[in-house]
């Protein structure tokens, strides 16, 4: 779950509730966490105006809003208040700080068979309650099951739904999430849409959860509603006869031949107190819990918009990056290589090519992780031209922001008016992903990112069909490994915060995250260290008496090392630790054998250490010639496969790529790559948090990455 700020147009209040955050946002509305004046945490779902100006759509809101207010069920998120009169229509439901079903599986692996019947069992309950109130939910998925503590609980029942799964749309459209509908929503006959097809749907929802993945396949949409239709689910993966016999009932293409709901209950049985809840779901919770405990005050940030052009640079740069390139294309004044093969087959004269940019910077601040992205990307490329099967050729080219912000404008508007240009890999860095975000958004133009984790990026203009893919956890989610490592893997009871005054945005979100986190060991009051000081040993020696652990909060490499040098001085013996942020060549030089034993929570991956990665490794050094992976180009590697894969996919609609269409095909996608698989949740397009969180430590000199942070053991 992530939470994000309040923008500059966002109401203060709405019906009595105060509003605290965004938690989601689509072409259907904007979904707030909101506070009510008796002090209860709601979901609060405000509908566009656009959609309210049809009379039909605000009669049929105001029926099922009231029909959803007479859901009775205990695993269920109650509806708490709603206006259906109101400009804007919304409705609340209770707010639940739990993880989708959707994230539990993709971050612990499928859940065991008898987690999956007190699952099935307890949903089966919640459809009871919907049935009865007069509703058929249309869309039970991973992503609107909640796993909380004592059950799950299943939202988003028959209310408006984002991205047309929602039961107010129109007629003749298909409702619902392909790979979790029933037959008859895939053949858009919205009459025969009953209570039967949510209990297809909760078989698909059943199958996932005791397999880790749909029972019809993945793929693009017309892939998945054509085997929904026509082929028998793929049932291979849940181990137990028993369970499986009982999903592929509720699988009959039929709807009269599945089970209904109550014989469903029965079938599952009764389960016991220690089948629930599933594996690894405590701790995901208590950061959940942590990160709605730990609001601040309601921040608002203004939307941004495109500015108008800046200056021509007053040298045009040319990158001579190898001797692989395939020769050189003027764009706008300036240059970038482009690359790819040049096919011996016949088949090449009619093969359609697709154009891949990189957006990074190559020869600025962050030249060190720019160069092996474009690596990354390379290799990707050449390794799909290489393929016999090939539907298209790829073409990359290569674009340097220098790390400037306007030059990354500058960047994006080159792309966006380029029409063979299908999707963006890059920006590397927060400030120019921010600068860039808009004028890609604006023309739906796919940016994949693994390295800009600000928060805010997905705030944007164009909140209806974002193009933005940060397929890392944002920076508000990284501090997660260090809680664990500091409870569960190196326990430390008391433990210091260093908040970096010098950086003091980023330095103070992770200092806020920390502060009061449940079962954190017993944090002190975060030691600030003025911006216009580099002398921690002050702070050092406090941290040394008071202290069995500390965190720096900060983003400075440079300041980290100098504080690492003075804990060593200070003869501090426990366990320091900080975030990706101070994980750079700079921390490593200038703290020297002071950087022994710290710890750093990070987004990315070491290849080498990777079992998914052994040939891609293989293949880097040879090409390159290179010693060691750098980092960022495993990630560079998969963004560019998670594009491929995508636009393979689009492949059926002709010979042009619509850049809409794209990016909606890349937000249902699930992408198995070498560092991890990356699916997408809704509303927010947000990836799931924990698979993407990793942890490191110094050991002999050398940082030695330790694993997916959830699976590191003391």
């Amino acid at each position: 779950m992530t939470v994000r700020p309040l923008l500059a147009a966002d109401p203060e209040s709405i019906g009595g509730h105060r509003l605290l955050a965004r938690i989601g946002s689509g072409g259907m509305g904007v979904v707030y966490l909101a506070r009510s004046e008796g002090g209860a945490l709601a979901a609060l779902k405000v509908i566009r105006a656009e959609h309210a100006a049809d009379p039909g759509f605000r009669t049929r809101f105001r029926r099922e809003a009231t029909a959803a207010a007479r859901v009775d069920g205990r695993w269920t998120a109650p509806v708490t208040a709603a206006d259906a009169e109101a400009d804007e229509p919304w409705i609340a439901t209770a707010f639940v700080p739990a993880p989708s079903l959707a994230e539990t599986v993709v971050g612990h692996g499928p859940l065991p068979a008898a987690t999956v019947r007190a699952l099935g069992a307890r949903l089966a309950e919640a459809l009871t309650a919907v049935h009865t109130a007069g509703l058929v939910h249309r869309d039970v998925k991973p992503g609107n099951v909640l796993v909380a503590l004592d059950g799950p609980r299943l939202i988003d029942f028959g209310i408006a739904r984002t991205g047309g799964a929602t039961a107010l749309t129109a007629t003749d459209v298909v409702i619902g999430t392909p790979g979790y509908l029933s037959p008859e929503q895939a053949r858009a006959r919205d009459e025969e849409v009953g209570p039967p097809s949510d209990v297809f749907s909760l078989g698909c929802l059943l199958a996932y959860a005791a397999s880790g993945r749909p029972p019809f396949g993945g793929g693009g949409a017309a892939a998945a509603l054509f085997r929904t239709i026509h082929e028998q689910p793929d049932l291979d993966g849940i181990a137990d006869p028993g369970l499986r016999a009982l999903i592929a009932r509720c699988l009959a293409k039929a709807p009269a031949d599945r089970p209904g709901v109550p014989e469903l209950r029965t079938a599952l049985g009764d389960f016991r107190a220690d089948d629930w809840p599933p594996p690894g779901v405590p701790a995901l919770i208590a950061e959940c819990s942590a990160r709605i405990l730990n609001l601040p005050e309601p921040e608002r940030v203004a939307p941004r918009t495109t500015a108008d052009a800046p200056p021509a640079p007053a040298r045009r740069r040319f990158l001579l990056l190898g001797a692989s390139a395939a020769g050189v294309l003027a764009v706008g004044g300036g240059a970038v290589w482009l690359t790819g093969s040049s096919p011996a087959s016949s088949a090449a004269a009619t093969r359609p090519s697709r154009t891949v940019a990189v957006h990074a910077d190559l020869t600025g601040p962050g030249r060190s992780l720019g160069t092996p992205i474009e690596q990354g990307v390379r290799l990707a490329s050449a390794e799909h031209n290489a393929r016999t099967d090939r539907l298209f050729d790829l073409v990359v080219q290569i674009h340097d922001d220098l790390g400037d912000p306007d030059r990354a404008r500058e960047v994006a508007r080159r792309l966006v008016a380029d029409r063979r240009v299908c999707a963006v890999v890059g920006p590397t860095a927060d400030a120019t992903a921010l600068a860039a975000r808009d004028t890609y958004n604006s023309a739906s133009l796919a940016l994949v990112t693994a390295w800009a984790g600000a928060d805010t990026l997905y705030s944007t203009v164009s909140t209806t069909s974002p193009a933005v893919f940060q397929i890392r956890p944002p920076d508000s989610a990284i501090d997660a490994p260090l809680v664990r490592y500091l409870t569960a893997v190196h326990p430390a009871a008391r433990i210091a915060l260093v908040d970096d005054r010098a950086t003091r945005d980023y330095s103070w979100l992770i200092a806020k995250s920390l502060k009061g986190v449940p079962g954190f060991g017993t944090p002190l009051t975060p030691l600030a260290v003025a911006a216009d000081t580099d002398d921690f040993a002050p702070i050092a020696r406090t941290v040394r008496d008071r202290a069995q652990a500390v965190v720096y909060c900060g983003s400075s490499p440079e300041r980290a090392a100098a504080f690492a040098r003075a804990l060593r001085a200070a003869g501090f013996t426990g366990t320091a630790a900080a975030t990706e942020t101070v994980f750079d060549p700079a921390f490593f030089s200038r703290a020297g054998a002071a950087a022994e034993g710290w710890v750093f929570s990070t987004t990315f991956v070491d290849s080498e250490r990777t079992a998914t990665a052994t040939e891609f490794v293989r293949s880097f050094k040879k090409r390159y010639g290179a010693e060691h992976v750098g980092r960022g180009a495993a990630e560079a590697y998969d963004a560019l496969g998670l594009v491929t894969r995508a636009l393979a996919d689009a492949q059926p609609a002709g010979a042009d790529v619509d850049r809409g269409t794209l990016a909606h095909r890349l937000r249902a996608l699930s992408y198995r790559g070498i560092t991890r698989t990356f699916t997408f949740q809704e509303p927010t397009g947000d990836v799931p948090l924990a698979p993407g969180l990793f942890l490191w430590r110094v050991e002999k000199g050398t940082p030695v990455f330790l694993g997916q942070y959830q699976e590191v053991r003391a």
